[in-house]
């Protein structure tokens, strides 16, 4: 039997503020580095050191490499957290 978590360790994030962070390149659904670091609630050198550190732990397409060109148009077209809660 799996144990409990404490109910005073689970954040309930709304659906909605992950859907707006997945987006689709290549074909894939991907999510920033950025956005997984806020949502583990560290920052994000520390979860890219966590992923490089754990890298056997992982499934083979779990690390997804923008080209430059992919990462520009992401920049331009991306609302930080912050901003898109004020709207």
């Amino acid at each position: 039997m799996a144990d409990k978590v404490p109910t005073a360790w689970i954040s309930v994030i709304p659906l909605e503020l992950i859907e707006q962070r997945i987006f689709v390149i290549r074909g894939r659904k991907v999510m920033l580095d950025v956005d997984l670091a806020k949502l583990y609630q560290v920052p994000t050198k520390a979860y890219n050191q966590a992923v490089k550190r754990n890298l056997d732990r992982l499934p083979d397409d779990f690390i997804f490499q923008l080209s430059s060109e992919e990462a520009q148009v992401l920049r331009s077209q991306r609302v930080p957290v912050d901003k898109a809660r004020e709207t």
